[in-house]
């Protein structure tokens, strides 16, 4: 596992990149990818194209995020899931919460 945290050269986004499991043992590595970032977007980008598997504490890890970028107001995108991920967001309904694509 994997993660990592790229600022868009505007400051505005900041996309947060999970390689391989986005599980429980991410959890600080997550957290860290935003907390300790050098900038305060306005957006996030979660790409899970080289995602592998998520589980249930990745979902708690994602509303984590949610509440700290500003709750209902947050603008995130969970972008590049791959059919199982993107399984899991579905029946979680978290096409409600976040920008899925």
């Amino acid at each position: 596992m994997v993660i990592t945290s790229q600022p868009s050269t505007d400051g505005k986004v900041l996309t947060i990149q999970v390689q391989g499991r986005f599980d429980f043992a991410a959890h600080q590595h997550f957290r860290d990818a935003y907390e300790k970032a050098s900038i305060s977007p306005s957006r996030y980008v979660v790409d899970l194209a080289e995602t592998t598997y998520l589980d249930s504490s990745a979902l708690g890890m994602l509303l984590l995020l949610r509440d700290y970028a500003g709750g209902e107001t947050a603008k995130i995108s969970v972008i590049n899931s791959n059919a199982d991920v993107r399984k899991i967001l579905s029946i979680s309904n978290f096409e409600q919460l976040f920008d899925v694509r």
